[in-house]
């Protein structure tokens, strides 16, 4: 195991990491940082469902509201945020509701808007449950991310390798 985190290179090779594609740097950059959240998607999916009993989309929706003020976020604005359409995301607000993790309450300023916030059953499970998640995040992206996906992600974004702030 260890030898797999020390050398994640040894997956096999992208064929984008070559360069010789019709693609610029930027568009191979990105199609590598695509495949990098990509396989980190893949082993987050079975810890969140151990840990938190919801989907990957449920886990995306209640971490955006865990970042927000008890109050919660218009769902207007999770569909935004996340990039789903609203009617998917009507589904999910509905099964995370059922499982007593989020609520939902006409918006104050606009009775047509609905806001949803994490009850305290999420905000617990989330807590319990965040070290064991950002630690498969991080074991994840050690293994995907070699020294050609750093060089193309610098190149991507050049103040990343060399921003001392």
């Amino acid at each position: 195991m260890a030898a797999a985190q020390e050398h994640p290179a040894e997956l096999p090779e992208c064929p984008s990491c070559a360069g010789d594609g019709l693609l610029p740097a930027e568009l191979r950059a990105w199609m590598l940082l695509l495949a990098a959240t990509g396989a980190v998607e893949q082993r987050l999916r079975s810890v969140v469902k151990k840990r938190l009993d919801v989907s990957h989309d449920e886990f995306l929706i209640l971490c955006l509201l865990a970042e927000q003020p008890r109050e919660g976020l218009r769902m207007t604005r999770i569909a935004e945020l996340l990039g789903r359409p609203k009617t998917r995301l009507t589904y999910q607000i509905a099964c995370l509701q059922h499982a007593g993790l989020v609520t939902r309450k006409a918006a104050c300023e606009d009775r047509r808007g609905i806001e949803v916030a994490l009850t305290d059953k999420a905000r617990s499970l989330l807590e319990d449950a965040s070290a064991t998640l950002a630690e498969t995040v991080g074991e994840a992206f050690a293994h995907v991310i070699g020294a050609d996906q750093r060089e193309a992600l610098s190149a991507l974004v050049p103040r990343l390798a060399d921003d001392t702030r």
